[in-house]
């Protein structure tokens, strides 16, 4: 089985984490405080803090990762922070996973943010990885459709 980072384990993050879980792989889950630790450990997951918006933070947590899952379509902030948050700092999120033992990014394209700050954050995503040679899947998925696309999108990577 292998190790998945999900990257912004809130609501959507945990409930993603108990079915990779099930399904026997070892998760790991960010949050930007320790105040979540609880909730993201009682999703079977390991917690880390981390903020994607400084992405040296997000480091450590690349060790012994297969496959990274960004769940920041409804990421909360000011507006600056989550241009960048879905711009420069998902460029440089993707550019220091190259040489870790990452495979495969998942990215979430839909959520309750700017829907053409994600549309852009699904380009940049699609372009670096072509470059860099890692496969990635985009999620667009309804509400009703979400965990299972994200599991699809999951097993598809590990398939590859």
């Amino acid at each position: 089985m292998a190790r998945i980072l999900i990257v912004g384990c809130g609501c959507r993050g945990q409930q993603l984490a108990r079915e990779l879980k099930a399904q026997g792989h070892t998760v790991r889950g960010t949050t930007r405080t320790k105040a979540h630790y609880t909730d993201i450990e009682a999703a079977g997951a390991e917690p880390v803090l981390a903020d994607p918006n400084r992405v040296a933070t997000l480091i450590p947590a690349f060790a012994g990762v297969t496959i990274t899952t960004i769940l920041l379509g409804s990421a909360t902030g000011a507006q600056d922070h989550l241009r960048a948050l879905h711009t420069t700092r998902l460029e440089m999120l993707l550019q220091r996973s190259i040489d870790t033992t990452i495979h495969g990014v998942v990215y979430e394209a839909t959520g309750t943010i700017d829907a053409e700050l994600l549309d852009n954050g699904a380009r940049l995503v699609e372009t670096k990885c072509n470059h860099d040679g890692i496969p990635h899947r985009i999620l667009r998925p309804n509400e009703q459709t979400w965990l299972t696309e994200a599991k699809r999108a999951i097993e598809s990577l590990l398939a590859s």
